[in-house]
């Protein structure tokens, strides 16, 4: 049996931004995780014959600075500055995302264009008062027109389901602060080049950024350095051990987590647990049962294939990534990993793409075999009219399991049942990350979950709710940063930590 003052279950970025943070402060910290080979979860980097490919594509942009620090912390000199160029792919033509108006114009028609102007303006005139699904959020913002072209074939690609089903707070969260009028702004500029206001009132707005930052052999390098980190500061990183259960004994404040691995089961012991896991798996792995567990039960997740493609032609084109927002093909979103950095492709004369597609896991998708996928891709990107099926000179496939938390109508009564459950009988158990809270959110909002869990934790005490932090990993809703602000707005638990070991 294996003890430690701290058990991470997760080696994703919340999961080893936490045991960074926590064997720097000298506290003894185990990480398991289930992969065997990679750490970063859905933040890794796939190496397949040296090429290097994202699992989705990783922008490392974020307003705060106390993450900006930490990766340049964990990987300092490694990163380079890249262009962010996007487009939309719909009805055979490409649009610039963001938008760039007279393209738009010429693409769409006038008549058309008209038509979604007018659209937009009977919305503003007639909203959808209390807005409750993704579609009414959308259309709010920029019209019923333009949420059909433009919205509803990509977004139902994505999540499997009608936008009328998925909550308007996944809408909220991921085009916070762009609406028609915002986006046609910064269209003009653009399209007489003139910088444009990336602004809501004194906010960036994401959707609108130009350049990020990347480190240049994917983000896998990130999280490779940090396990490295967490090492070397005397932590324990156990690749290949998949969570059994856990029990809390209430008497001794302790845990016992059971892990499953190749060479059979191993049992750990801690004071805290930090999990990264999905919230259905960590409340099915805890004995007794605990009674949200039903709740967690209902949680849904969508899983996630990228199939890559070796193509015989350098710089196929300049874009990052491109959205398919065509209906009469199955990808979702295209990678040009060159576009990402030069060094994640190994020879000039190629070009490595990523095609995204979105299923469940057991669906038809998921369980097709790879080579049918590759050939599937192969056969969409000559559709698309990027390559020929003949150019394609090797692939593979990548499948990814619950890469994103499902926000249906009902997941926020869920959660919220489940913290509930938590901070009241596991007062030593703190839910981290994308997965773990069951919050889609980037990667620096999973760090900033992570780095006030660690606070608390060596505090001894509740100072800071994780919850809190927003989808711009700022700590308060209402956005304040400022450490003195953000104690202001939470309630004082104690909940002291005894360092030494248990």
């Amino acid at each position: 049996m294996q003890t430690a003052d701290v058990l991470v279950i997760g080696a994703g970025p919340a999961g080893l931004t936490a045991a960074y943070l926590l064997t720097k402060a000298g506290v003894k910290t185990t990480v398991i995780e289930a992969d065997t080979k990679y750490v970063g979860g859905i933040s890794r980097t796939v190496n397949y014959k040296d090429f290097l490919f994202d699992i989705g594509g990783h922008r490392f942009f974020s307003k705060s600075k106390d993450v900006l620090d930490l990766w340049n912390e964990i990987l300092p000199n490694d990163f380079i500055e890249r262009p962010r160029l996007s487009r939309i792919y719909y009805d055979g033509k490409h649009y610039s995302y963001p938008l760039k108006a007279f393209e738009a114009l010429n693409n769409l028609g006038i008549v058309e264009s008209a038509m979604c102007v007018m659209s937009y303006a009977k919305k503003k005139a007639f909203p959808n008062t209390n807005p409750e699904n993704f579609r009414e959020w959308v259309s709010n913002q920029f019209g019923d027109r333009l949420f059909s072209i433009f919205f509803k074939t990509y977004t139902e690609k994505v999540w499997g389901m009608s936008c009328d089903e998925i909550s308007a707070d996944w809408a909220a969260q991921r085009i916070k602060g762009l609406d028609l009028w915002s986006a046609m702004a910064n269209a003009l500029r653009r399209s007489v080049n003139m910088k444009p206001e990336a602004q809501a009132g004194d906010k960036v707005i994401k959707s609108l950024i130009e350049s990020f930052q990347y480190p240049r052999k994917g983000p896998g390098m990130m999280w490779e350095a940090a396990a490295a980190k967490v090492v070397a500061q005397g932590g324990a990183i156990e690749m290949g051990h998949t969570l059994k259960t856990m029990h809390w004994d209430e008497t001794a404040k302790l845990w016992t987590v059971a892990a499953e691995t190749a060479e059979g089961e191993r049992t750990f012991t801690a004071k805290h647990v930090i999990s990264s896991a999905p919230i259905r798996e960590l409340m099915a792995s805890i004995e007794p049962r605990p009674i949200s567990e039903p709740a967690a039960e209902k949680l849904r997740y969508r899983d996630f294939i990228t199939v890559a493609l070796i193509v015989d032609k350098p710089d196929l084109f300049p874009d990052n990534w491109i959205y398919i927002h065509e209906p009469n093909v199955l990808v979702g979103r295209i990678q040009n990993f060159r576009s990402w950095s030069p060094e994640m492709v190994p020879d000039e004369r190629l070009s490595c793409l990523g095609l995204e597609y979105f299923c469940f896991e057991g669906d038809g998708l998921w369980e097709s075999k790879d080579e049918e996928l590759i050939a599937l891709a192969k056969r969409e990107l000559a559709e698309i009219g990027l390559a020929s099926e003949d150019e394609i000179k090797d692939g593979c496939v990548v499948r990814q399991k619950k890469a994103y938390p499902v926000y249906d109508d009902e997941y926020k009564m869920h959660v919220d049942t489940i913290r509930e459950d938590i901070e009241t009988h596991y007062p030593t158990l703190h839910l981290v990350g994308r997965n773990g809270m069951h919050k889609y959110n980037n990667q620096d909002h999973a760090m900033m979950t992570a780095m006030l869990t660690v606070k608390n934790i060596l505090a001894g005490e509740t100072v800071y709710d994780a919850w809190n932090v927003n989808e711009d990993a700022e700590y308060h809703e209402a956005g304040a940063s400022s450490e003195q602000e953000a104690l202001k707005s939470v309630r004082q638990v104690p909940r002291r930590v005894d360092r030494s070991a248990a």
